[in-house]
């Protein structure tokens, strides 16, 4: 022990006397400055001379690395972050093998310690999920223009697919309102669901399997990167005035209306309402309708107020299922005008491989309307699967679940089933009802095979209007003021894409809406990359700390130096703009200094902390502002560099072109570079 405390105390020493050192380097002495007669300007006798600095620092020009290794560790990091076969390192064959099914079938990882107790709250969950997704899925269905037993069949297998291959303990596996619409919308157009039902279906089919390929190709190839690339204000707003559009869908079932129009923007849809009041309208399908909407919203709102309640919005729907179809079974109320669903199919999913298109002039279409779907599938999976994941403190692999979705997709596209992703509404009550795996998936698989085989004729007196009341009351969520709120707040230009996917949706159709929400999420991307932030700097008085004026008003401008700090990568696509900016600080500089009598910029110091690379176009476009400057009599000094910027400045000459000396560790080794400049 003694001669542990004998090495450490001289380490320790060594160590205090460095950081003393290396401190006194950064801290220079202000005593005795003053403030020029305009106030954003340092005192010309502000000591920045290198008497009082003996040593500068210089920038290091690091060893450079071999083009492979930079090219492996590039491709590494983009498409395997984390290195995910570290596990793999140092176990035996078996080991291995164990490992990779794990990483197939995380089932393998969960299963071998599943208990009892675990299966209570998995059992409670998927019960419970179970009497919220039956009547879902029979509105889902409709909404996809699909008969309703199809909606009950994508229940069935694809959370059984998910169960063994997804990583979410959370996500509940069926179909959802955004992509019933979005699938329905896009189908209608190609063949008509009443005259053609087979074709449509056969379509719908198609389309489910390229929606899984699709997700499949993203996750197994490590590209989940690009549903990054659709903003969270973009999704916002999509998801809103989705759930405008599906809302303004149902009023056809909500006020018993036979004729409605098969577009769903609101101009077309409030025009069929409104032409059909005096003739169309059925008092007691609004009757009942309404009645159970009121109800369905109340139950949503105590869940909501009360969390300890959330069964009661859970079960709110089966019992309004099972409540007014035994109301309008004993009044005859189906002979009135009140429109039911009459049949459901029994019996679980027929295959359907080979109904699938993979010929003819339905394969592109198929082929296009699934790539939609499947993305925004993914989309809304991946960020249900992720609130939950950060809320009970697990990873979630993304390209894992992709595959997952991907694979549940294709064998639901065979199994007749539709497009199936995570819903919302149904994995938020399998979280507060204490689901702890993906068995509540397989559990309410099996209760949605239990209705198939034994209970799909209870439904037969079920009125429409109970369906449209349950869908409404389901998408109300997916409008979110208080996100919308606050994109306002802070970033206008993500409001004005949020508002622009939301019109999009409700004004023209789904399709115009995704498209305008990825539009402006790419014209974002390219605004930043082609206009980058520039900035002015001024130190902080009594630091060697230099900060945007504009965010520090206290900064002081040097004498004599012009400080620009560049917040962004120089590329081709903003090399010709980042120099223009910093021409145009100078000149605005100089005008403002020559009307107040003050002496003129001698020095121009880049701050190039932020600028993480830099092109062969940038490297021109520094060169050509060096030579603008030179024809100015300003001398141009580069601060903190990065490696791969240092790099490419020495090996394209350019560091020798401004001069080593000029290239400094920070801005306050640079400006203490500089003489002072004379009284004004």
């Amino acid at each position: 022990m003694l001669a542990g405390a004998s090495l450490f105390f001289p380490v320790y020493l060594a160590l205090r006397i460095y950081l003393l050192v290396a401190m006194n380097r950064d801290v220079t002495d202000e005593a005795g400055s003053k403030e020029m007669d305009t106030s954003t300007y340092m005192s010309p006798s502000h000591d920045h001379n290198p008497e009082n600095l003996p040593y500068v620092h210089k920038v290091g020009v690091p060893r450079r690395q071999n083009l492979l290794k930079q090219f492996t560790a590039s491709v590494k990091e983009t498409f395997y972050p984390g290195n995910p076969f570290r596990p793999f390192k140092g176990q035996s064959r078996l080991g291995k093998v164990v490992l990779a099914l794990q990483a197939v079938f995380p089932v393998v990882s969960w299963g071998k310690d599943y208990n009892l107790a675990r299966f209570k709250g998995d059992l409670i969950a998927g019960l419970t999920i179970a009497s919220l997704c039956i009547p879902q899925d029979i509105g889902y269905a409709k909404l996809a223009n699909l008969p309703p037993q199809n909606g009950l069949y994508t229940s069935f297998v694809p959370p059984l697919v998910y169960a063994f291959m997804g990583s979410s303990r959370d996500i509940a596996i069926g179909p959802v309102a955004v992509v019933s619409l979005l699938l329905g919308s896009l189908l209608q157009n190609e063949i008509d669901p009443v005259k053609d039902a087979l074709e449509y279906r056969r379509l719908a089919f198609t389309a489910t399997f390229f929606a899984g390929i699709t997700q499949f190709t993203l996750g197994f190839f490590r590209l989940g990167f690009l549903i990054d690339f659709l903003s969270h204000a973009a999704i916002v707003g999509f998801m809103g005035g989705a759930a405008i559009t599906i809302a303004l869908q149902q009023l056809k079932g909500l006020l018993g209306i036979s004729n409605f129009t098969r577009k769903t923007d609101i101009v077309s849809v409030m025009r069929s309402v409104w032409g059909t009041i005096h003739h169309g309208w059925n008092w007691q399908t609004m009757a009942i309708g309404i009645s159970f909407l009121a109800f369905l919203l109340l139950a949503k709102y105590i869940g909501k107020k009360n969390k300890k309640l959330f069964w009661v919005p859970a079960i709110a729907p089966m019992v309004c299922v099972i409540l007014s179809t035994f109301l309008v079974y004993i009044t005859h109320a189906d002979k009135h005008g009140v429109q039911i669903v009459r049949h459901i199919k029994k019996g679980i999913n027929p295959p359907s491989f080979k109904k699938i298109y993979f010929t003819g002039k339905y394969f592109g279409k198929g082929f296009r309307i699934g790539v939609l779907s499947g993305m925004i599938g993914l989309t809304e999976a991946i960020a249900i699967g992720r609130t939950f994941a950060a809320v009970k403190d697990y990873h979630l692999d993304g390209n894992k679940e992709m595959v997952a979705l991907g694979i549940m997709n294709v064998v639901g596209s065979m199994t007749s089933c539709y497009v199936a992703t995570g819903s919302f509404s149904r994995s938020a009550v399998n979280f507060m009802a204490g689901c702890n795996t993906a068995m509540s998936n397989i559990v309410m698989s099996c209760v949605v095979f239990l209705t198939l085989e034994f209970m799909t004729s209870l439904f037969k007196y079920t009125p429409n209007a109970i369906l449209a009341s349950i869908i409404i009351s389901a998408v109300v969520g997916l409008i979110d003021v208080e996100a919308v709120s606050l994109l306002w707040k802070i970033d206008k230009f993500d409001f004005v894409a949020c508002m622009g996917a939301f019109f999009g949706v409700v004004f023209v159709s789904v399709e115009i809406g995704l498209l305008i929400a990825v539009s402006i999420s790419f014209a974002k991307i390219l605004l930043q990359v082609t206009r980058p932030r520039t900035a002015l700097l001024g130190n902080l008085p009594g630091t060697a700390v230099y900060r945007n004026i504009l965010q520090y008003p206290e900064a002081l401008k040097v004498p004599g130096i012009l400080i620009v700090r560049v917040d962004s990568a120089i590329y081709f696509s903003n090399s010709n703009y980042i120099k223009e900016r910093i021409l145009r600080w100078l000149t605005d500089e100089e005008e403002q200094l020559k009307k107040k009598g003050l002496p003129a910029i001698q020095y121009l110091v880049v701050e190039m902390s932020p600028v993480t690379d830099i092109d062969t176009s940038g490297i021109h476009a520094l060169e050509e502002l060096y030579r603008s400057l030179q024809k100015r009599n300003v001398q141009l000094l580069l601060a903190n560099p990065g490696p791969v910027v240092v790099n490419k400045l020495h090996a394209s000459k350019i560091a020798t072109l401004i001069g080593e000396n000029k290239i400094f560790l920070s801005v306050a080794d640079a400006v203490r570079y500089v003489p002072n400049t004379e009284e004004p």
